[in-house]
């Protein structure tokens, strides 16, 4: 166990952690221990025994009466006037803190240290060693030696908060748990530049969190101080004090980033099954031996299903794992997903509450395009007929899309976004989310699909669970498809054609095209589909050769040849097929030619028939123009008929008029 600093503190009251109380002293040589039992070194005879647990104190009344106002109560109101027997059977701290206790009412010198204080503060209130009966009492004391040694001390927190574990509830009654916990808080949240105190640094390689055979390490003056130096002292703790600390640090306003490894270095250490490859197993999940259960205490659990066939270890289990996942923050890589997924897996395995599953769920969600496919398998505990949880990826894959499309809509997630596809640009993997999970998902189905039990409407619902445009090719969903036809060979062919839907042909690659010919399990149809896409791809390259130079038309020269090699490479028995494939192109172009001029021929009668009904339907308009126009029109049709009639008479008539009689003059000569 740590040394207390308490033996660095001179000048102090309690005079290097010793102090006694001489005040109504008795005189005695001391304890002595003989067997199970105390006695008193002194001649006068013992008039009162006390048992604690298996131990036995032969004490006398006086010392006791002065300074304990609990023995007072039991002793004075008690009927029996020669009551020479008391039992505590729930006194915290035990015989060792009755032991001090003793010791101090007696007058002797007691050694205070950050081991003992607690149980011997708890121990006080209990036996009700107030001011009241006495100054200076035993309540006074070590209340001082709590407030001024140890809550400024590092060590001495840690050891306090670490004693008070099996002093529930009245550690938590006096506040000492709380108060360490401040104190911790407070220390960890410090500018590690300025930390002179000594503390456990990191161990090179993960082993239980036997904290008391730790090495110690002070930093010196020219030695740099981690961000996480902390990590190790602080994970000794048990969970639910642990949960106080690291809420505590939250509201400090600790970086998230060191909160989240803060709790991934204590579940490595308490949970060693999460850093494990493989299944859990649940012999992995006992508890080291130093643990102990408790009751009581501060637990942040929500009450789910419960199963009595659990042993303690695991129901052990089972709390720290719920206590892990409502403190993780609610900020994306604050953990790895990795561990969330890790994390998950002994959620389902150890039943935890239902809704902290749920949202547990929901974190993987928000960062699902950094998981493996490792930590993806995920066992099914649910006692199904499928090896691994497909239900599970299901939703992980919902809590995904509803992210990412509130990341879409959201400008300040999509500049995150948009760094983190720059960041993922440098290191060499330019693909977004989506594609990252569209890989992940095709991996994973490749993997599941070997299961016989796999429904194949479960095997659709999660290959088209994401959009087309999440996929760029579909190398790896054929792949998929592929291994569960060779899993499931009683399928029939209507369902191969169905379960083949899924796939974009148009988005194989020629390796993949190459491969789809010479496979016997998929549909002919299939088959015919790839073959024509790839026909489709390479003709549309050669017009766009035409269109280039010479060298970019070398360009293109290999998928001329790997075009030669899909046909050269049908095997023997598949020849037949072939013969019957051509003859089924054929017969699909030619009546897709006369599809497309039926289809012309109807364009054109409809149009037809269309005029046609406009002018049967729509009356055409009249309006006060068009009819003046009208009258106008018939008036010169009968004008110029007239006209024609009388067309002599009125142009004499006319030339009548228009020539006056000719007046003569009378000549004067």
């Amino acid at each position: 166990m740590w040394e207390s600093e308490t033996e660095s503190v001179r000048g102090r009251e309690f005079g290097n952690g010793f102090f006694s109380s001489t005040k109504h002293g008795f005189n005695t040589d001391g304890f002595q221990l003989k067997g199970q039992s105390w006695y008193v070194a002194t001649d006068i005879p013992s008039d009162l025994l006390i048992q604690v647990g298996d131990i036995n104190f032969h004490l006398h009344k006086y010392p006791l009466l002065s300074r304990s106002g609990k023995m007072n109560r039991l002793i004075y109101d008690s009927k029996d006037p020669d009551l020479k027997r008391i039992v505590f059977e729930d006194l915290p701290g035990g015989s060792e803190a009755f032991e001090l206790a003793a010791k101090f009412c007696y007058g002797l010198a007691v050694d205070l240290t950050a081991g003992n204080i607690s149980g011997l503060r708890c121990a006080a209130e209990y036996l009700e060693m107030t001011e009241d009966l006495e100054e200076g009492n035993l309540v006074f004391k070590t209340e001082a030696f709590l407030s001024y040694v140890v809550l400024s001390s590092w060590r001495d927190s840690i050891v306090v908060l670490k004693s008070c574990e099996k002093l529930s509830p009245w550690a938590e009654n006096l506040q000492i748990a709380r108060r360490c916990s401040e104190s911790i808080a407070w220390k960890a949240c410090a500018n590690p530049k300025g930390i002179k105190w000594a503390y456990t640094g990191k161990p090179s390689n993960v082993s239980s969190p036997k904290w008391n055979d730790l090495k110690d390490s002070s930093p010196s003056r020219n030695q740099h101080v981690p961000p996480d130096w902390w990590f190790e002292d602080v994970s000794i703790l048990r969970i639910d004090h642990f949960v106080r600390v690291i809420t505590a640090i939250k509201v400090k306003g600790m970086r998230f980033e060191l909160i989240g490894a803060a709790i991934m270095h204590y579940a490595t250490k308490w949970l060693p099954c999460l850093i494990q490859d493989g299944e859990l197993q649940a012999d992995d999940m006992s508890i080291s031996s130093h643990s102990n259960s408790w009751k009581g205490g501060f637990h942040m659990i929500i009450p789910g299903t419960k199963d009595d066939n659990l042993s303690i270890q695991a129901k052990d289990q089972r709390t720290i794992v719920e206590s892990l996942i409502s403190i993780v923050p609610p900020q994306k890589d604050s953990v790895s997903c990795g561990f969330l997924l890790r994390l998950l897996r002994a959620a389902n395995m150890l039943k935890v509450a239902p809704a902290l599953v749920t949202e547990l769920e929901k974190r993987v969600g928000m960062q699902l395009e950094q998981a493996t496919l490792a930590d993806l398998l995920i066992p099914n505990y649910n006692k199904s007929e499928t090896s691994y949880d497909v239900d599970l990826v299901q939703r992980l894959l919902e809590h995904f899309l509803v992210q990412e499309q509130t990341d879409s809509s959201s400008p300040s997630r999509r500049s995150f976004s948009d760094k983190q596809m720059y960041e993922g640009t440098q290191r060499g993997n330019n693909l977004n989310p989506k594609s990252r999970v569209a890989r992940l998902v095709d991996s994973y189905l490749t993997e599941v699909s070997r299961d016989r039990n796999l429904l194949m409407t479960k095997f659709q619902v999660l290959a088209e669970a994401l959009p087309e445009s999440a996929r760029t090719c579909d190398d790896g969903l054929y792949r998929a498809i592929d291994s569960y036809l060779k899993a499931h060979p009683t399928l029939s062919e209507h369902e191969r054609k169905r379960l083949c839907r899924v796939m974009d042909c148009q988005k194989l690659s020629v390796d993949a095209c190459i491969h789809a010919a010479q496979n016997e399990r998929l549909p002919l149809r299939v088959v015919v589909q790839v073959l024509f896409s790839e026909q489709v791809k390479i003709s549309n390259t050669l017009a766009n050769a035409i269109t280039l130079k010479d060298p970019a038309e070398t360009r293109y020269q290999p998928l001329i040849t790997n075009r030669k090699t899909l046909l050269e490479g049908t095997p023997q028995s598949f020849q037949e097929g072939w013969v019957t494939a051509k003859k089924d192109i054929n017969t699909l172009k030619f009546e897709l030619d006369g599809v497309k001029s039926k289809h012309v021929e109807l364009q054109k009668e409809m149009e037809n028939l269309q005029r046609q009904f406009e002018k049967m339907s729509k009356p055409k308009p009249t309006s006060a123009w068009s009819s003046g126009w009208k009258k106008l029109g018939k008036l010169t049709k009968m004008t110029t008929v007239e006209n024609h009639d009388i067309g002599p008479q009125i142009s004499t008539t006319i030339e009548h008029v228009r020539k006056p009689p000719r007046r003569w003059r009378n000549s004067i000569s």
